[in-house]
């Protein structure tokens, strides 16, 4: 399976972007979808999820300001970033769980600076 993640780019703290993940196949397929970040000098850090049926969780430091959705009839799965801090500058990941498998896009960088 192939994820591919764009969407990414330069901000000013307060703004806002979308991200998105089109994947190769139906996310149907899966369990669940994810995003992660990574900052720099920093272990990835899983942001958001959200389930088949539509049920989403998310990392407290996000909780509030980040919406994760998807799309299935476009295989795609978004992630919409609100009042950007420049703490979340970082690349971002999205992630496909099927049972004990997951399968990683290439990231998509996120700068939040004045």
């Amino acid at each position: 399976v192939q994820l591919q993640a764009s969407g990414g780019g330069l901000v000013q703290p307060g703004g806002s972007l979308r991200l998105s993940c089109v994947v190769s196949e139906s996310i149907r397929n899966f369990n669940y979808m994810s995003w992660y970040r990574q900052a720099p000098g920093k272990e990835r850090e899983w942001v958001a999820r959200i389930y088949g049926g539509g049920t989403t969780d998310y990392a407290d430091s996000v909780k509030g300001r980040f919406t994760i959705s998807r799309n299935n009839a476009r295989n795609t799965v978004y992630l919409q970033m609100n009042s950007l801090k420049p703490e979340d500058t970082a690349v971002y990941y999205c992630k496909a769980i099927k049972g004990i498998a997951s399968s990683w896009g290439q990231g998509t960088q996120v700068t939040v600076s004045s």
